[in-house]
């Protein structure tokens, strides 16, 4: 399941944490927070960031006759 986590602490710094995203998905998905609350001053990727998504590869065979 695909989470994103917003955490605000007392001084009003804001932390943006996604869970189940694979690759650069997660960087795509929480843009738009970003664009919202303003200049990004950290970032710190996860292995997830790192990982391909495993899905079926799909192979189109050209057909006889």
């Amino acid at each position: 399941m695909k989470k994103i986590v917003i955490d605000i602490d007392e001084t009003g710094a804001v932390r943006i944490e996604t869970e189940g995203f694979v690759g650069k998905s997660c960087i795509e998905e929480t843009k738009f927070l970003k664009d919202l609350l303003g200049k990004e001053t950290a970032q710190q990727l996860t292995p997830a960031y790192f990982a391909t998504a495993r899905g079926c590869v799909k192979k189109h065979l050209p057909l006889c006759g």
